[in-house]
């Protein structure tokens, strides 16, 4: 369904069990809610589960950038208002976990608890270049460009070579996603310091993070888990960035013990 917040047109699913918890997913940076197929039936045997398609992804509208992280977590506010849900167990991958801290900052009530999964919460100056690079190769190359070395951050070498399928599915994705999405997304992220006031944050909270993950490694997971006193941290073995993808198995495990412990 499409839901419009700020006059942006939203696109968000809501399935599983009536009447239960809801658990929302938050992908990452270049994709949409179709990353969390591995996760959506197992959740839905115990759960009401909201998929959201973040601002200029998916089958989100793409309005002209740069965005902001505070005002994506307030969309999000605005959006569960809209659909007259309460609280939500937020479970964010990358791009995702960072909107997931600032609804633990700035709106800890719309939340029963939090799984910040290959994230980080801070963006220093040496990354900056990075993160201008990748903006001005979309706006003058298109995303094509900058897909086969994100596929190579985002999965391991071993499962780019076993599972080709599975990739190919994600880089379609990604290539799909409008530029104006993903570098106004981008702005946002560059921008990102919440580090230093997660601290604040009193909510059950998750951290996962593949032992392999290049792009927000485990080093940035220890530092989001050091600040937050209610945390724990789950390395996952033999996967990238898209742990969910890579090792869903694992990785439902982790985040379902998680839930049913706050249950």
């Amino acid at each position: 369904m499409h839901v419009k917040v700020r006059g942006i047109n939203y696109y968000c699913e809501l399935s599983g069990r009536a009447s239960a918890p809801v658990v929302a997913l938050s992908h990452s940076l270049g994709s949409s809610m179709l990353m969390w197929e591995p996760q959506r039936a197992e959740l839905e045997r115990r759960y009401q589960v909201l998929r959201i398609d973040t601002v200029g992804h998916g089958r989100s509208a793409a309005p002209p950038g740069p965005y902001d992280l505070d005002s994506m977590a307030a969309d999000v506010v605005m959006l569960l208002d809209a659909l007259a849900i309460e609280r939500v167990h937020w479970v964010g991958l990358s791009m995702g976990g960072m909107i997931g801290q600032g609804l633990a900052l700035d709106h800890a009530d719309r939340l029963h608890s939090l799984v910040l999964s290959d994230t980080m919460a801070v963006v220093g100056e040496e990354a900056q270049p990075v993160w201008r690079e990748r903006i001005e190769l979309a706006q003058h190359a298109g995303m094509t460009a900058l897909a086969q070395s994100t596929m190579e951050r985002w999965f391991t070498d071993r499962f780019r070579d076993q599972h080709p399928e599975r990739v190919l599915l994600i880089k379609s994705q990604f290539i799909n996603t409008p530029v104006a999405g993903y570098t106004g997304c981008c702005a946002a992220i560059r921008r990102l310091e919440y580090l230093s006031r997660l601290d604040q944050v009193r909510l059950p909270t998750l951290v996962l993070v593949g032992a392999d993950d290049p792009a927000t490694p485990v080093a940035a997971a220890e530092a989001i888990q050091a600040q937050i006193a209610e945390s724990e941290l789950t390395v996952i073995g033999d996967a990238a960035h898209l742990s969910n993808m890579e090792q869903p198995r694992r990785f439902n495990a982790a985040v379902l013990a998680f839930l049913e412990h706050m249950s």
